[in-house]
């Protein structure tokens, strides 16, 4: 019975045999094909650029009609981030398995692509959400260049990818921007917890950058490095007011006396109010804020007079609606001389802006 089962496995051993080189051949054959389709695109790297740049068109064009669409984009997203991370283990299982790994060409193309597709896929949010008289307009701008940046080679291979701490800080920024928006839209994370796990993601993602350049003594470089990414954190949340909360925009606001809340509408919209009629009727601030479907976020109407806050009302908004969760509050304590200049700002639980009302008080 042992000398049978030893012909068996000899046998079966003599059938695996010439799959393994066959498996070998084919993939070479592929490796081949790839490498030359790289040659190809590299003499053609416009190609490259415009499906870049098509391809983050239509995702703005789908996001506003088809939300389960813009869902499935940015789990494809995440996918190719997945892919990047997985980078050197699947290069090692290759080169262990088959006897070469991935082409390194390979692997800058595919980083290009997922740095244009990210970009293009995340910036119509941004643009959306934006503050534009705000700090939040920088953020969104530098976004902007960066996915200029990612679809011209030779600003993307011949300066960014140079300079190793750059890259990888544009590396960095570019996943930030993507979760920032992926969280709240696939898995309808809230605006603040958003913000604080992509700000951890960008500090875990620092920490190659920063030791490798900290050439300090060996015995306190391991503190050093910590402090600097305790820094680097403590920064991120210090700015987070000047970062759009992607996913939240208003579509409607109104300052009014009388809300109809049959309709859940506004009777009149209002640009200035008397002083006596204001202090006698109050005063509604009404918004209608859009956010991905299932979401549900706490947001602050803030009220200012001449710059100073004076009042801060909190309520629940829930996501769903094209034309965006409609919310007012009624403030009717007011300051016994309430002339000047009146802001109510629109912001998230983290305080980050999603709009401003304007009146004035005569």
């Amino acid at each position: 019975m042992a000398g049978e089962a030893s012909s068996k496995d000899r046998s079966a051993d003599a059938g695996d045999a010439p799959s393994r080189p066959a498996a070998k051949s084919r993939l070479a054959r592929l490796k081949r094909r790839g490498l030359r389709l790289l040659v190809w695109l590299r003499r053609h790297p416009w190609l490259v650029a415009s499906f870049g740049f098509v391809s983050g068109v239509l995702s703005f064009v789908l996001v506003e009609r088809h939300e389960g669409v813009a869902r499935a984009m940015a789990v494809a997203m995440l996918a190719g981030w997945l892919l990047l991370v997985l980078e050197r283990v699947l290069d090692r299982m290759l080169k262990r398995r088959f006897g070469f790994g991935l082409p390194a060409a390979m692997v800058r193309y595919l980083t290009q692509f997922t740095h244009q597709e990210s970009l293009f896929f995340a910036l119509p949010f941004f643009v959306a959400s934006t503050s534009w008289n705000s700090g939040q307009a920088l953020f969104t701008a530098l976004l902007g260049v960066m996915a200029l940046v990612a679809i011209v080679d030779p600003l993307y291979f011949g300066r960014l990818a140079k300079r190793r701490w750059l890259f990888l800080g544009y590396h960095t920024l570019t996943l930030f921007a993507l979760l920032l928006v992926v969280l709240p839209l696939v898995l309808q994370v809230p605006a603040m917890a958003s913000y604080q796990a992509a700000l951890a993601v960008a500090v875990v993602l620092s920490f190659p950058t920063l030791a490798g350049a900290v050439s300090v003594p060996r015995w306190w470089r391991g503190v050093l490095v910590l402090a600097l990414l305790a820094a680097l954190g403590a920064a991120g949340w210090l700015a987070r007011l000047w970062v759009p909360p992607a996913t939240l925009r208003l579509t409607q606001v109104a300052l009014t006396t009388q809300v109809d809340e049959a309709r859940k509408a506004p009777t009149q919209r209002l640009g200035s109010i008397e002083a006596q009629r204001l202090l006698a009727e109050g005063l509604y601030a009404y918004t209608a804020i859009r956010a991905p479907l299932g979401l549900a976020e706490r947001v602050s109407h803030v009220w200012l007079h001449d710059g100073e806050e004076v009042d801060r009302i909190e309520l629940d908004v829930a996501g769903g609606r094209a034309e965006g969760y409609r919310a007012w509050t009624h403030k009717r304590n007011f300051p016994a001389d309430p002339r000047g200049h009146w802001q109510v700002r629109v912001l998230t639980a983290d305080d980050r802006m999603i709009g401003t009302l304007r009146f004035r008080v005569d």
